[in-house]
């Protein structure tokens, strides 16, 4: 640790400047950690981090960590990583296919290599849109997994984001590394911007202007939110755990909703006066999935905790954080 470092144990997390990156660092220096934080910017935002920026138990590097020579002597230093740090949003994937594919790869790897020279448990957040176009229900963790034809860049996200999987699976299996794989889904809060697509905070800053809401196609897709509270104390709890080593467990909310309810409850919520616009959109012949609702039997067997937080606070919280 740096001089003058209390002697707390270390967590670093990877992609710490980012929307969920940042609750997550909040939450460990509250706990009592000492926090390095790796990001490089890319999409992350040193704001997202000024309510905690002159900690004491903090660091902030600002890099890539294969880009990071220090990164593996302080892993050796580190009780555990959280890796968050990855490409993230539909409007980025779509533009940037090759840069989201490329970081994804090149950091997880990068984040592997090190953790395993020394041991150090990692956690890798996984995302939903592995299971690819399936039609099904619910998604459980041991599904088989649909992918759509290559020729559709949104599936190189989804792809890269399965071998980030199959790479930390295999370290477990060869290095015997202590793996966590949190499947996260349509996590929202404070701090998240729609500037790569998302849908909830594109949502309250339309309304709150009174501008109209834009739902693309016919608004009948259907999501689990996770207030990002709730998926942080999910992600605590499940690197803790024993039994979550070496297998993927999904992390995502209980109250499934369609994109057009989701903009009619923003507007009621908000007493908004925006009206709502259904908008053609060509993203969505590239295999929109209809559906998306996970199974959380094993969040629930493994850590005693499922995601509570009801759709009308996810919203207030997000429109209080925009002032």
């Amino acid at each position: 640790m740096p001089p003058g470092w209390p002697a707390h144990p270390l967590v670093i997390v990877t992609g710490g400047a980012g929307f969920i990156g940042s609750h997550l660092t909040e939450r460990l220096l509250a706990d009592g950690k000492s926090v390095l934080v790796v990001d490089d910017l890319s999409t992350g935002n040193l704001e997202n981090l000024r309510a905690v920026r002159s900690h004491p138990r903090l660091q902030v590097c600002v890099s890539r960590v294969s880009d990071h020579a220090p990164f593996s002597e302080r892993t050796r230093e580190a009780e555990s990583i959280y890796h968050l740090a990855a490409a993230v949003g539909v409007d980025l994937v779509l533009s940037s296919p090759l840069q989201a594919m490329e970081t994804n790869l090149r950091e997880t790897r990068a984040v592997l290599s090190a953790a395993a020279e020394f041991n150090t448990p990692v956690l890798l957040t996984s995302s939903s849109e592995v299971y690819g176009k399936s039609d099904q229900e619910v998604f459980s963790e041991d599904d088989d997994l649909l992918i759509g034809p290559p020729t559709f860049p949104r599936w190189s996200y989804a792809c890269s984001k399965l071998m980030d999987v199959f790479l930390a699976l295999a370290y477990a299996r060869e290095r015997a590394l202590p793996v966590v794989l949190a499947r996260l889904f349509n996590t929202v809060g404070p701090r998240q911007t729609g500037r790569y697509g998302m849908v909830m905070p594109r949502f309250v800053a339309a309304a709150r202007r009174g501008e109209p809401l834009r739902v693309f196609g016919d608004g009948q897709q259907s999501r689990c939110f996770c207030h990002v509270k709730d998926t942080i104390e999910a992600l605590v709890r499940l690197q803790h755990c024993k039994g979550a080593r070496g297998q993927v467990t999904n992390v995502g909310g209980v109250e499934e909703r369609t994109i057009l309810d989701l903009a009619k409850q923003v507007v009621s919520t908000l007493k908004s006066t925006s009206r709502i616009d259904l908008v053609p959109d060509a993203r969505l012949q590239d295999g929109e999935i209809r559906r998306r609702r996970p199974a959380l039997e094993r969040l629930r067997s493994i850590t005693g905790f499922v995601p509570s937080t009801p759709l009308r606070t996810m919203i207030e919280d997000c429109a209080a954080a925009v002032g």
